[in-house]
């Protein structure tokens, strides 16, 4: 197994420990990168982007890293509130009147962030074709009433909290969230990261490849009629549609981002550095600290296991122990892919794979990887 890129040599059992995803928890292509005070101190790739393994993973490979998407969204609406031009703690309806309807006129945006405004599944089951549609989502999310006390417990939004920050983000810059997200993060940091791929992109991104062990079953043994199936049982979950061109050319910033762990730490390091990444100001220091504040802590509806929510990202717990530092934060997409901040320690962490397990929030690779890298620290 040839592992391509830079490992500072204080991390070299960390390197030692990406290799072993491949040879011994069954990788096929995957990145891992680190950065410390703003600076990368790891930054590797590996495996290949087919399951035929015929084709290497590049240095300029990414992929589809479902909810590990949402961190995006979370630090791009720090953004607009670090520049005044959102508040926090408003009523999404400010922005987005129609929002209103069926007594949602109090849900407020920290909800959103929070996953605890009651709107965590569409009204039906829709399509993957359907979630292409972004004025039929954001209708259908604007005509529902919550399904409980808006504030009052999470229960996880997984497709539809991109559909709702991006809407507010649409309402407040006129601009689709893609386009936003491109001009005001990506772009300025220099970082591979795309919600809504051009098609000239579209060659070099990985095959997602599914789990096909019997743990798969798990998704599938849910009661149809419970929140959970609800949320975790629409389009986009399977590979024939992750890998297709119209889903990766489409804005679902929830689950469809596309980028590798290099850009995933790009676009976060800021919040583990009082917002400067890559000599760019991202937003202020107190800015950035606003990442941490805690909004709820609950037993979540949808996952059905305890979540402390700050603003859209996590902290780790006793049940998810993703750092020894009790503050950092994160977030972690469906099979597999993660990224950490840790601003005690001014690091920034992500993986991100191609090859699916059967885990909603992170799984054994991305934890050896998360241990290594603090017993080196």
């Amino acid at each position: 197994m040839v592992i391509h890129g830079y490992c500072d040599e204080r991390f070299a059992r960390v390197r030692e420990e990406f290799e072993k995803n491949f040879s011994e928890r069954g990788d096929v292509g995957g990145s891992f990168a680190v950065t410390i005070e703003g600076e990368y101190v790891i930054d590797l790739w590996g495996g290949h982007r087919n399951a035929e393994k015929t084709l290497p993973w590049e240095e300029d490979t990414i992929v589809n890293v479902y909810s590990t998407s949402k961190t995006m969204t979370f630090i791009s609406t720090l953004m607009l509130a670090d520049r005044g031009e959102l508040d926090l703690y408003a009523p999404v309806a400010d922005y987005w009147p129609e929002f209103a309807e069926n007594g949602k006129a109090g849900i407020t945006i920290t909800n959103l962030l929070s996953h605890s405004a009651g709107l965590p599944a569409f009204s039906r089951q829709f399509s993957a074709e359907e979630l292409y549609d972004w004025d039929l989502a954001v209708s259908d999310l604007a005509n529902q009433a919550p399904l409980w006390e808006p504030g009052t417990q999470s229960g996880y939004h997984g497709v539809t909290q991109g559909f709702l920050l991006g809407e507010v983000v649409r309402r407040i810059t006129g601009q689709s969230y893609g386009s936003w997200f491109r001009e005001n993060v990506a772009e300025p940091l220099g970082a591979d990261f795309h919600i809504g791929l051009l098609e000239q992109d579209l060659s070099r991104v990985a095959e997602i490849l599914q789990d096909t062990s019997a743990d798969e079953s798990a998704f599938a043994n849910l009661d149809p009629e419970s929140m959970t199936a609800k949320v975790f049982g629409g389009g986009g979950s399977s590979g024939d549609v992750a890998n297709s061109a119209a889903w990766r050319q489409a804005e679902i910033p929830a689950i469809n981002g596309h980028g590798n762990a290099r850009s995933v730490v790009r676009a976060q390091s800021a919040l583990a550095n009082d917002g400067l990444a890559f000599d760019t100001q991202l937003l202020s220091a107190e800015g950035a600290g606003k990442s941490r504040e805690v909004l709820l802590e609950s037993t979540d509806l949808v996952l059905m296991f305890p979540v402390k929510f700050a603003m859209g990202y996590a902290y780790g717990s006793d049940f998810i122990p993703i750092s020894p530092n009790k503050n950092a934060i994160w977030w972690a997409g469906l099979g597999g892919s993660t990224c950490v901040i840790d601003q005690e320690n001014r690091t920034c962490f992500s993986y991100v794979m191609n090859q699916m397990k059967a885990s909603m929030v992170g799984d054994e690779r991305s934890g050896s990887l998360s241990r290594t890298l603090y017993e080196a620290m």
